[in-house]
């Protein structure tokens, strides 16, 4: 006798409480239907009355190099259009350039304005939560990445197509006031070392032309006085001579005397008796020999010495002295150093000065119009968004349910557990408490009648 006994496929108790979990949720569906629908009811409410924010924004590239021209040719200040378009980046993004835009149109910023709070304080947070700047790469060397994007968001009932473009043209022209101050710095700058270049030709011009006229009046000093030593020289030498004359001629009177020559007369002319009748005798001498002195005659001698006697000057005697106060009269006046002390405008006279000049008239004739200089291109302007970027209706309804559902499902599972919790606990007191003894006869019999 045989018997076949097949037990039941024993479930895993993870299998077990899956199974009970389906279960109670499609007992309850219901329940987590309505959950879900509430919280998405909830989001939808939240997606529809929480205030739309937009977002605009602007693109700035750089300006064509002709743009630039203008400035960049004043060869005193050179601006790329990348370090253009760099300097405009840092004004978008300076504190400073924002917080004036602030204050210079606060009718744009009414809205942002709270009680209990300063222009500041409004400003500050406008400042953190609504500006995103995009500055370009400074690895990138390709003209198509180099570029700034400026985006703002900002509430429904903000004007804030009006507030970008208005902050970006604001920026560019900061940018361009600065260029323009540094512009009239560096050329006052410029003209400042050029008059002192100046300056410091006319202080040697100056210094030169005041030794020049020293040297022409020191060497015309140098010569007077050697002339008028040579003068004084001369006359004393002519005076001597004279009274050596004088004394000459006064010897000579009294060897005449002596030997009875009254008139001039020569060596042969004594030795020959006198001839008596004879008016007038004209003789002839030939002599190699200088005649004495006193052959003059005691008449002519006595003549001479007077005459010498009355000279006052001997000046006319020599012709040197002539010449002398010629000299002399010539060097009272030195026409050079009076044409030099006449000069009225020196600066015609200074040398190489024409290259400082001719940079001093183009410096002050510069004229670059700074309203026309354009630092970038605005790409793209800001325009009045379409739709709003939050918040996103369609995708806060979802979540709503999507949350909603899940609330639900954990709901149930929590419920669900403590209930096991609670039959596993009743179970287990059950199997505790003593079971009653029922007798069972011919128990054998009847299991064989089974098989």
């Amino acid at each position: 006798m045989s018997s076949s006994f097949r037990a039941p496929p024993v479930q895993s108790s993870s299998e077990i409480y899956f199974l009970a979990f389906v279960k109670a949720v499609w007992a309850q569906r219901a329940f987590v239907a309505l959950v879900a629908l509430s919280i998405g009811v909830l989001a939808a409410i939240y997606a529809f009355t929480v205030v739309p924010e937009y977002r605009v924004s602007s693109v700035l590239r750089p300006a064509a190099i002709n743009e630039l021209d203008s400035l960049n040719r004043s060869e005193i200040y050179a601006l790329l259009p990348t370090s253009a378009l760099t300097k405009v980046g840092a004004s978008l993004e300076s504190y400073d350039t924002r917080l004036g835009f602030f204050r210079a149109n606060q009718k744009l910023f009414k809205a942002f304005e709270k009680p209990g709070r300063t222009l500041e304080q409004s400003f500050e947070e406008f400042n953190r939560n609504s500006f995103t700047l995009t500055l370009p790469d400074s690895k990138k060397t390709d003209i198509l990445s180099t570029y700034i994007k400026i985006e703002m968001s900002y509430p429904k009932g903000i004007d804030g197509v009006a507030i970008l473009n208005g902050f970006v043209n604001y920026a560019i022209s900061v940018e361009r006031k600065k260029i323009a101050a540094d512009l009239r710095v560096i050329v006052r700058n410029r003209l400042a070392e050029l008059d002192g270049k100046l300056a410091a030709a006319r202080s040697s011009y100056t210094a030169k032309k005041e030794a020049e006229i020293a040297v022409l009046t020191e060497r015309d000093s140098v010569r007077k006085a050697q002339l008028e030593d040579e003068l004084k020289a001369l006359r004393a030498e002519l005076k001597t001579r004279r009274n050596d004359r004088i004394a000459q001629l006064g010897e000579a009177i009294g060897i005449a005397r002596s030997l009875g020559i009254i008139k001039p007369a020569t060596p042969s002319s004594l030795s020959e008796p006198r001839r008596v009748g004879v008016s007038s005798v004209m003789r002839t001498e030939i002599n190699n020999q200088q005649i004495p002195l006193y052959f003059m005659g005691v008449d002519a001698l006595e003549a001479e010495r007077s005459a010498l006697m009355r000279r006052k000057s001997d000046d006319f005697s020599e012709g040197r002295i002539a010449q002398i106060a010629k000299e002399l009269q010539l060097l009272q006046s030195n026409r050079k150093v009076e044409l030099l002390n006449r000069r009225q405008n020196e600066d015609v006279f200074l040398e190489g000065v024409e290259p400082i000049r001719a940079e001093a008239v183009r410096l002050r004739n510069l004229d670059v119009d700074m309203d026309l200089l354009k630092l970038v291109v605005v790409d793209k302007e800001a325009l009045e968004p379409l739709n709003p970027i939050a918040p996103r209706k369609g995708l806060i309804i979802a979540l709503g349910l999507v949350l909603g559902f899940t609330f639900g499902l954990l709901a149930v599972f929590v419920r669900s557990f403590v209930l096991r919790r609670r039959e596993g606990s009743a179970e287990h007191l059950l199997r505790a408490a003593p079971a009653p003894v029922i007798a069972v006869q011919n128990a054998p019999r009847d299991l064989q009648k089974n098989h």
